[in-house]
């Protein structure tokens, strides 16, 4: 059965780590005999240049057939004299809105072979596997009334809402949980519940779910000590739940953790679709020179092979590849060592679909020492 896979290159460096996903999602899928066409869209910065919208309405009709989503980066210097409602930036929301993207999965896994390039001593991040799922459909990104206006005494202020209601906060935490089962069954629930009423009531829920949950460790934290324990010892998380502005600062934590916010992934899945994306944003002062780190957004890819595609070898051969390129000491230049051996952004792809086809060619050859 054939699978759409829609492209949204975006803005920045987005349309070049999306051309090294394609690439490497048609060599995993020629080897694993998977029968994938493409469509490409427009969002964001390019989208406002070429049809005053960060997000069309060509491109949600794509985006609607589609079976999964890879996604650059959407933003840039270039759009900041924009109003807030008409920057590239409202074009994501936008699509997250329409798929109804209300669960956001951001793994936080150290390569063995990047511990140096943490910023935390080795001992505190050896072997660091932390997920955070953010809620990111709700809260104060989303929520109304919003804006700046000018108050009676000439005064301007801005506001928001942060609005969440039960039924938003039951969906991400029964996902949460799930994912905590699978894995080391805790869980922490991330908030501000001690001066913040919409959180007041995430926790009242969450603990509730805990009930129908008994093999899972459940703990809460403000949100303001997580960020300290997340420096100061983050080997003691195994999956964090919060809300969407809190989940967007915690995932950017723990990328720095791992030494760089090109080598993080994401996942947005909803009831019908699902998005991938790296979390890195559009780094427009290496824009088009080659030097992007594709490794966030070819890990995107091994989600999506896992979660939308039901294809869980080919992710696991996938992330094994780029572990052994890893291990070999090649890195772009925002992972590089005074011993590393620097690529390209194309390189870096070409790379790891060479260590992904060797890792296919010792499959077989172990199978046929078996044999023999």
């Amino acid at each position: 059965m054939t699978k759409t896979i829609m492209l949204l290159p975006g803005d920045g460096i987005g349309p070049e780590v999306v051309r090294q996903a394609r690439r490497v999602l048609e060599a995993v899928g020629a080897r694993h005999h998977l029968d994938l066409c493409f469509t490409e869209g427009d969002i964001g910065g390019v989208a406002i240049d070429r049809s005053g919208e960060a997000y069309p309405a060509a491109t949600r009709s794509l985006a609607n057939e589609a079976d999964a989503i890879l996604l650059g980066a959407v933003g840039g210097p270039q759009w900041d004299g924009l109003p807030a409602e008409d920057r590239p930036e409202r074009g994501l929301l936008a699509i997250r809105a329409d798929l109804d993207l209300f669960c956001n999965l951001r793994p936080a896994l150290l390569f063995p072979d990047l511990i140096g390039a943490s910023s935390l001593r080795a001992e505190l991040v050896s072997g660091l596997d932390v997920l955070i799922v953010r809620e990111l459909t709700g809260g104060v990104y989303f929520g109304e009334p919003r804006g700046v206006q000018t108050r009676d005494d000439g005064v301007r202020e801005g506001f928001n809402t942060d609005r969440y209601d039960e039924v938003e906060i039951r969906r991400i935490g029964r996902l949460a949980f799930e994912a905590a089962r699978k894995r080391n069954g805790r869980l922490c629930s991330v908030d501000k519940a001690n001066v913040l009423e919409v959180t007041m009531l995430w926790r009242e829920v969450m603990q509730e779910l805990s009930s129908e949950y008994p093999d899972v460790s459940l703990s809460h934290m403000y949100v303001d000590n997580c960020a300290m324990q997340l420096v100061r010892a983050p080997k003691q998380f195994d999956v964090i739940v919060t809300t969407n502005m809190f989940g967007d600062i915690l995932s950017d934590i723990t990328a720095m953790i791992t030494g760089s916010l090109g080598m993080l992934p994401s996942a947005s899945i909803g009831e019908k679709h699902a998005m991938y994306e790296p979390v890195h944003g559009t780094a427009p002062e290496i824009a088009g020179q080659n030097k992007a780190n594709p490794i966030a957004m070819i890990c995107s890819v091994a989600m999506m092979m896992e979660i939308t595609l039901n294809q869980p070898e080919a992710a696991h051969r996938l992330n094994n590849a780029i572990e052994s390129v890893l291990e070999n000491g090649i890195r772009t230049i925002d992972i590089a060592s005074t011993d590393s051996t620097i690529v390209t952004t194309d390189g870096m792809r070409d790379e790891i679909i060479h260590a992904f086809q060797q890792t296919d060619k010792s499959i077989l050859d172990s199978r046929e020492l078996v044999r023999e």
